[in-house]
């Protein structure tokens, strides 16, 4: 799925590009799924009409999203950058309204939201629509992954974006990320990204999946549905750490939240691992 060249890339800038992935009726079969009512539902109460919506869960949400997650053109692809066993971490759609000065997302490193044992983590993004400047495609400050886990509390509490601006001030340093629908992208979990306001009128739509190594094990962060969902290889009971130390901010309430570290699985991953074993 990725050539030498792609990897290469990969490694370097902390993300890549490839587009063709999916053909154009599969992204109008996407397409229609994310207008079912499963999903047009929970993009309503989330108000998608008006600001930019991260649904999550979006494996759970309809059978062809939860299809495409371990699909093996995507499994070619993030094998070769994270290993032959790949767990979800979470999945989510991502819409930008189509409304002009909506729809921006600050600076972040993923990783910081649900930090692991070790980075062997990637997102990879199947567009639905094209992503261009206008539409507030993603940006990514190059080799940005390889700066460790930059700073993302206030007096221990976590914020969501980064608090160091000054890692994004040279604008020589910054790549955008467009692929055309159809096309991924994917990138590093500590690639330092964001993306502006949607200035085009027009959606902009992408599917997110979060993948890890299977012994990337999760050290804080929400515990999703689908969560520890296996989509390649096979789970393994041991832990691989990396020789880092990693802020552990207060997740939303006065209490610390560590969810993960009690089963490392969902409640419907656990299901359908016990499927995917039997079939």
């Amino acid at each position: 799925m990725l050539t030498d060249a792609q990897v290469e890339r990969f490694w370097e800038t902390g993300f890549v590009v490839v587009d063709d992935v999916l053909r154009p009726p599969e992204v109008e079969e996407l397409r229609a799924a994310c207008a079912s009512p499963g999903v047009a539902e929970g993009l309503r109460l989330a108000g998608h009409d008006e600001r930019i919506v991260h649904l999550l869960e979006a494996t759970t949400r309809h059978p062809r999203i939860r299809e495409l997650a371990a699909d093996p053109r995507l499994m070619g692809a993030v094998s070769r950058l994270i290993g032959p066993d790949v767990q979800l971490q979470h999945s989510k759609l991502t819409t930008k309204p189509p409304v002009q000065g909506q729809g921006a997302f600050e600076w972040h490193q993923d990783f910081a939201y649900f930090p692991h044992s070790n980075t062997d983590l990637v997102a990879v993004m199947v567009m639905l629509d094209d992503a261009t400047p206008e539409n507030g495609c993603m940006s990514t400050v190059l080799g940005s992954h390889r700066w460790g886990a930059l700073s993302h509390a206030v007096d221990g509490k976590f914020q969501g974006v980064c608090q160091e601006p000054e890692r994004w001030a040279d604008p020589s340093t910054i790549a955008r990320i467009e692929p055309r629908a159809g096309g991924i992208s994917i990138h590093h979990c500590l690639s330092l990204h964001g993306s502006p306001e949607n200035a085009s009128g027009r959606p902009r739509r992408g599917i997110v999946y979060q993948y890890r190594a299977a012994d990337a094990y999760q050290l804080d962060g929400h515990l999703f549905l689908d969560t520890g969902y296996q989509v390649l290889g096979s789970p393994t009971t041991k832990a691989r750490c990396e020789a880092a130390t990693y802020e552990l901010p207060l997740f939303g309430g006065a209490a610390p939240t560590r969810p993960a570290a009690r089963r490392q699985c969902g409640e419907l991953a656990a299901r359908w691992n016990t499927e995917r074993a039997v079939s």
